[in-house]
């Protein structure tokens, strides 16, 4: 798979991941991918993570049921970033993020404070059990 030998992979063998809701250009949140990741993630249509903290393969919705769909995978000019093109399944409208949010982005800066601006749509307790 020539297209892998491609990404430009840091000293861990990852590559940052952003996805990107296909309907709307909202961004959803920020992950990472290691090699099998984007392979899978290509192979399957579906979102395939590398969690850090976990040290493994992370299928997203594996727990939560909120799953990416993956319509595009793009790379940017500098071939260390990807861009999926997703929809978000799993609940309407899609959660992203594990705080039950739409997006993982739900903050701005207002008056030098991190102020949450989107709603939680699912109690993360009801989606992690």
């Amino acid at each position: 798979m020539e297209w892998l030998d491609q990404v430009k992979w840091d000293d861990k063998g990852l590559v940052p991941v952003i996805a990107q809701e296909k309907d709307t250009g909202d961004v959803l949140m920020f992950a990472w991918m290691n090699r099998e990741a984007l392979a899978r993630t290509a192979e399957l249509g579906r979102a395939v993570y590398f969690s850090r903290s976990r040290g493994k393969l992370w299928f997203k919705g594996e727990e939560s049921g909120h799953v990416q769909t993956v319509h595009e995978l793009r790379i940017d000019c500098d071939s260390d970033v990807i861009l999926l093109k997703v929809t978000q399944t799993g609940h309407e409208p899609g959660i992203a993020c594990h705080t039950g949010r739409h997006s993982c982005f739900y903050s701005v800066l207002r008056d030098g404070q991190w102020t949450p601006i989107d709603p939680v749509l699912k109690d993360p307790e009801s989606i992690y059990k």
